[in-house]
């Protein structure tokens, strides 16, 4: 979620380390986040952030090549005592992110609102493996109560990708803000249609790849085309594989060599509606088009 203004936010080092504990702010925002590495999290955890009520979030490394991360989703009266339980029970995450309030306004309704909120973004996004099951329901708030919460959720949507957790960013589909769709064509049937973007390469829904790869292919591509087809991300139709939703790649070639089915560099197949080349399209950029 980007605003279409500049804005101001701070990170103060806690320990004068930018591996150490975070502290994350932003002007006219009561929110503040305590972001930590969960081997740093037993010297932070006296810290007077963590013993207020906030919603919190467990990250770690993806178990699949679908995805850049995995996340859990929580919230609690004290954040200490919840996050001490989770570091006994949960074993994939490396980092905490902790969100709670400085003026001590949030209650339990708001933060289970928060979570259940967050979850549910999660899944609609599918950026990063999500560890929680179903989304529980939205609690009751008052009128007023929801609007604030709304506006607390946006100011955290947009400090995560900022700390290097995109779970909640929703694929864009084509608009005058998203970028120049591309078009990508090759032997077997493939057609793709995508969108280069800072958080990486959007290959849209209804986009097709030839249904089988060459033998040459690399073993990872290989891996990351099975596993798009084993969450049905890429599905059978018509002799062909369909895109069944838009999906994030880390770079134009490996959507390339996805819907390509071998290796594939794709400054080079992905073209515009004139036949540039991305490659061509970021040197004229470069040269100041």
């Amino acid at each position: 979620m980007t605003p279409a203004h500049g804005v101001s936010i701070r990170i103060f080092l806690a320990d004068g380390r930018p591996e150490g504990l975070r502290l994350v702010e932003k002007s006219n925002w009561t929110g503040i986040g305590v972001i930590c590495a969960r081997s740093e999290y037993p010297s932070a955890r006296s810290r007077e952030e963590y013993q207020r009520p906030g919603v919190y979030l467990l990250s770690g490394p993806a178990q699949s090549g679908l995805t850049s991360g995995r996340i859990y989703v929580g919230e609690a009266d004290e954040l200490r005592s919840r996050i001490d339980k989770q570091a006994k029970e949960k074993d994939f995450w490396t980092s905490v992110l902790a969100f709670t309030s400085k003026d001590a306004n949030l209650n339990k309704a708001h933060v289970r609102y928060l979570e259940s909120r967050l979850i549910g973004m999660a899944q609609t996004a599918m950026r990063w493996e999500l560890e929680n099951g179903t989304a529980p329901p939205l609690p009751h708030l008052s009128e007023p109560d929801r609007a604030d919460m709304e506006g607390y959720l946006s100011e955290m949507l947009l400090v995560l990708p900022l700390l290097g957790v995109p779970a909640f960013d929703v694929p864009a589909t084509p608009s005058p803000l998203g970028g120049e769709v591309l078009r990508l064509k090759g032997k077997g049937g493939a057609d793709g249609r995508g969108i280069d973007r800072p958080d990486g390469f959007v290959v849209l829904e209804g986009s097709t790849a030839r249904p089988d790869s060459v033998p040459s292919i690399q073993e990872w591509m290989a891996a990351l085309r099975s596993e798009l087809m084993d969450a049905g991300i890429l599905a059978p139709a018509g002799g062909l594989l369909k895109m069944t939703k838009a999906h994030v790649f880390d770079s134009p070639s490996s959507a390339a060599g996805v819907l390509l089915g071998r290796s594939a560099n794709g400054r080079i197949e992905w073209k515009d509606s004139g036949g540039r080349t991305l490659k061509e399209i970021q040197a004229a950029q470069l040269g100041g088009r």
